[in-house]
This record gives structure tokens, C-alpha cells and sequence, in this order.
């Protein structure tokens, strides 16, 4: 059953302040059910990893980075492990030059600081005192913060979305483009064309950020590195930890460190 905090965030969206932190923890399993919030918000977790969905693509969340949530983007919120989160709710209408689409973040250990000392300030700070300005360095934090590839865009394309999904339930499915173009009845010029359209992406492209999404999802679940490989696709542990290092700089097992 999703967590009841509807009253609570309401609190943090009335205020007359700009700005606005809270904290909340969640056992592990517990999901936020479907819900949108009327001001941008920075998700952080300083432990457990988090699963966010919506209707137009999922993120992965670790402890050492930050979801930047665009004003009333419907989102779910799926906890895996302990969730300690750690929230800002920022008025974009007031607060300038805040990220324009929703993307995942590093958070720096001066961005992490901010945020953990900022749920502590009260909804009615006093205007252009010590809280004010911290809040303010937040912003200039988050501005400078590096984006990282950590989004998996889902199509709106009937066709697609059927792809997509099979690729997302089964990571290790091998199916080339030219074999769902026979599925489909359609051409794989047809297959290639409508994954960059509809995601921005290859259709191999698209498919390893879905594999490397999950096997960030089953790490955070403590799953054996061998058993992470072979279950997304992976020929062995190395192919997956030489894949990984490629598109994250860092090796698996690091990851959450």
C-alpha cells in the first residue's frame, strides 16, 4: 500500500517561501503510488536506492545521486532496501535556471550536506536569514550538477511500447531488430526509424540502457555480480563489467559505494 503523505507535501507546496525540504523514510518495497506535486522537486535518498517511474520513462536513484523532478510530472516512487529520503520542493516560477526536463544528478558531498541540513530548516523561515541562504547555495549546487544517463525514455508508439516492454520484463531476450520487425509485420527500417523518433535513441542503444538500468535495480538488491550479468543479457561477468565501466566510468561493484 502506497505511503499517505498527500497532507503532509501539501504543507510544502502552500508555503509562501520558495523554497521548502522535508524528510520521510520508506521500508524497503513500499511504493508512493502515481502522484505529481505543483513545484519542481530534487529526490534524494542518502540510503536505499530508488526506482522512479512515469509515463514517459523510469529513472534508477542511488544514495550518490539526485532526481530532478519537472512541476507536475506524474511519477511513482518504488523503494528498494530502506529509503531515507531526503527532499527539496523548489517554486521554478521564482527560482531561476533550475534544469528544464527531469534528469538524475550527481550530488557532490557539498550538494549532499545542503540537502540533509536543509529538511531540518522550518516551512516559515525568516526571509534573508542563515536558512534563506542556504537554500540559496542548494540552488547554486544543483545548478552546476552534472547530468547523468540514468533515464530509460519510454515510447508512446503502440508498436514500440510492445517491444519495449518484452525488452524491459526479459533483459537477456536476444531478438534483433530485423526478427520484431517480422513479429510487427512491419520493416526494420521502420523498427530503427521509430525507436530515434519515439526515444531519441538506437534500438541497441535503448536496449543496453535497459539492461544496465536493471542491473542497477537487481546490484541495489544484492544479487551475485554473475547472476546480475547473466540475467541482463550478458555473455559473462566481465563482458557486463567491461559494458558497465564503458557507460558509467566506475566498475559494478563500485557503483554504490
Amino acid at each position: 500500500m502506497p505511503h499517505d503523505l498527500t497532507a503532509r507535501h501539501l504543507d510544502y507546496h502552500d508555503t509562501d517561501r520558495a523554497m521548502a525540504a522535508m524528510e520521510v523514510n520508506y521500508p524497503d518495497g513500499t511504493s508512493t503510488g502515481l502522484h505529481a506535486h505543483p513545484r519542481g522537486q530534487l529526490l534524494h535518498a542518502i540510503a536505499g536506492v530508488m526506482i522512479v517511474r512515469s509515463p514517459s520513462g523510469s529513472w534508477v536513484v542511488p544514495p550518490s545521486r539526485a532526481l530532478w523532478l519537472e512541476r507536475g510530472l506524474e511519477h511513482e516512487v518504488r523503494m528498494i532496501g530502506e529509503v531515507k529520503i531526503r527532499t527539496v520542493f523548489i517554486d521554478d516560477g521564482v527560482v531561476p535556471n533550475l534544469p528544464e526536463r527531469t534528469c538524475v544528478v550527481e550530488v557532490s558531498p557539498l550538494l549532499r550536506e545542503l540537502i540533509v541540513a536543509a529538511a531540518r530548516i522550518p516551512l516559515d523561515y525568516p526571509a534573508g536569514g542563515r536558512d534563506e541562504r542556504l537554500l540559496q547555495l542548494l540552488v547554486d549546487e544543483l545548478r552546476v550538477s552534472r547530468v547523468l544517463p540514468l533515464h530509460l525514455p519510454l515510447p508512446r508508439d503502440p508498436r514500440l511500447a510492445r517491444v519495449c516492454r518484452t525488452m524491459m520484463d526479459d533483459p537477456a531476450d536476444t531478438a534483433t531488430a530485423d526478427e520484431w520487425a517480422r513479429r510487427l509485420g512491419v520493416s526494420a527500417k521502420t523498427i530503427h526509424r521509430l525507436f530515434t523518433r519515439e526515444t531519441g535513441m538506437s534500438f541497441a542503444q535503448w536496449r543496453q540502457q535497459a539492461r544496465l538500468l536493471q542491473a542497477l535495480s537487481l546490484i541495489a538488491q544484492g544479487r551475485r555480480m554473475i547472476d546480475v550479468a547473466l540475467d541482463c543479457g550478458y555473455a559473462s561477468q566481465s563482458a557486463f563489467a567491461a559494458m558497465f565501466r564503458r557507460h558509467f566510468g566506475i566498475a559494478p561493484s563500485a557503483f554504490y559505494r
